[in-house]
């Protein structure tokens, strides 16, 4: 092996391992159910969005998004903290009382069920020039000039340490509720891998894929 090439295999794994993140798809939906009874009717056109997350920032953010894009499909879209505007449980009638003043027709919320973290290791790796077998003196003299020159050698070799990384997979519910009635009409359980990008882009691609979803199901 050339010393050029063993001085580019460290990079070449490296954007190896990068890519290989970068082409997965922090947010994916697990699983979708639309009920039978609302098969078939007309596309929902108002909606509350509500992000039931215990930082203020991530909820307003999130339903920012929502609103959004829904609104650029010409859904009707009103952020929850607009008429709820306090974090935290709330009680039904306070709940009743802010859907009741966004005059809508359904409530699209989305809360986080658990978080689990992800344990991830890649084995290490030792790169460098080799002496083979080559010379031999038996005898005494131990194992030959291969073991002299590959013990000589190691201290050129390039060391690749074991990387260890820690994800977590953040698993989600959403849920689309009849305002009037309450009843479910339509959901999808997500998982959102962390670590591949900024809180903002992971919003970003889970508000993306949640409203695609409600689109191909003909919730929207």
């Amino acid at each position: 092996m050339s010393l050029r090439l063993t001085r580019l295999l460290p990079a070449l794994a490296g954007a190896a391992l990068l890519g290989a993140g970068c082409s997965t798809a922090p947010t994916t939906v697990d699983a979708q159910w639309i009920n039978p009874e609302f098969a078939g009717k007309p596309p929902l056109r108002s909606l509350m969005v509500m992000a039931a997350v215990r930082d203020t920032t991530n909820r307003r953010l999130t339903e920012d998004r929502l609103a959004a894009a829904l609104g650029a499909l010409g859904v009707q879209a009103l952020q929850s903290y607009r008429f709820l505007p306090e974090d935290g449980p709330a009680a039904e009638d306070r709940l009743r009382r802010a859907v009741a003043e966004a005059k809508v027709s359904h409530v699209l919320v989305t809360r986080i069920i658990n978080v689990s973290t992800q344990v991830n290791v890649s084995p290490g790796m030792v790169m460098g020039p080799a002496w083979g077998p080559g010379w031999g003196w038996g005898g005494g003299w131990g194992p030959g000039w291969g073991g002299f020159a590959g013990y000589y050698n190691t201290m050129w070799a390039t060391t690749i340490p074991p990387q260890v990384t820690t994800t977590q997979n953040v698993h989600a519910d959403t849920r689309v509720f009849d305002a009037a009635s309450a009843v479910v009409l339509w959901s999808a359980a997500t998982t959102t891998t962390t670590g591949w990008g900024t809180t903002t882009q992971l919003i970003d691609q889970f508000v993306q894929l949640i409203v695609a979803t409600m689109q191909k199901d003909g919730v929207i």
